[in-house]
């Protein structure tokens, strides 16, 4: 009786889960106008010696399950009737925002260093945006930017803390409450709830934060080391 109680458990949660993702691919291309699209997701009877195994064709995928494939980055959009095309055949894969254009950016850290960095904007009274959070790494979405300006902001630092990546025009971001290889995706900084389109500070605002964040820590150190 207790398996069978604990089977119904599981598949309720599953239904569960299948569902948000849907609903959450639809808030964020409908209500907000984020492109998205399904990402390769996992195989659910394969594993690997790292973890679970991607379900694209790579057999040693360093990133399982958090990528797009089989549609490409290209194919993101906010069309309802596509997304829920995608996910009424696909419901447990993972939600992937195509990063730039007109939709958000991000700068992404190391956990650690991510749990770091957040502290020290908080200290400083910074105003941020949603933050997603996986067990590895932290994003902190920016408004959208362009290559050429995220060059001339890199290039008039003196230095900028190597634990920083930026997803900018043709990349992409899992969103929650996507599951991945390294875990599940969640809000650590959630939009606000009946938000029209979540706001998103400036990048260059983070990044000068952030540098700032790195070098001001007495005797040399870095928040942003990890």
């Amino acid at each position: 009786m207790r398996e069978i109680l604990g089977r119904r458990r599981r598949l309720r949660f599953r239904r569960k889960a299948r569902t948000a993702r849907l609903d959450a691919a639809v808030t964020f291309a409908v209500e907000w106008d984020w492109p998205v699209l399904p990402g390769a997701g996992l195989r659910a009877t394969t594993r690997t010696a790292a973890g679970p195994a991607c379900s694209c064709p790579d057999p040693d995928c360093v990133v399982p399950g958090a990528h797009p494939y089989d549609p490409g980055l290209l194919a993101a959009t906010t069309d309802e009737r596509m997304i829920r095309w995608w996910w009424t055949r696909r419901p447990d894969a993972p939600v992937v925002l195509a990063t730039g254009g007109s939709a958000p950016c991000a700068v992404s850290l190391p956990a650690v260093a991510g749990a770091r960095a957040l502290a020290a904007l908080d200290a400083t009274g910074m105003r941020l945006g949603p933050v997603v959070a996986t067990p590895t790494r932290w994003s902190i979405l920016v408004a959208p930017y362009g290559l050429e300006r995220l060059g001339e902001l890199l290039y008039a630092k003196d230095s900028v803390p190597s634990s920083l990546r930026f997803h900018g025009e043709g990349g992409y971001l899992l969103l929650p409450p996507s599951v991945a290889g390294t875990g599940q995706v969640r809000w650590e900084r959630a939009p606000l709830a009946g938000s029209a389109r979540p706001w998103l500070p400036d990048v260059e605002a983070v990044v000068d934060a952030l540098v700032d964040a790195s070098t001001s820590t007495p005797g040399g150190g870095s928040r942003l080391a990890y």
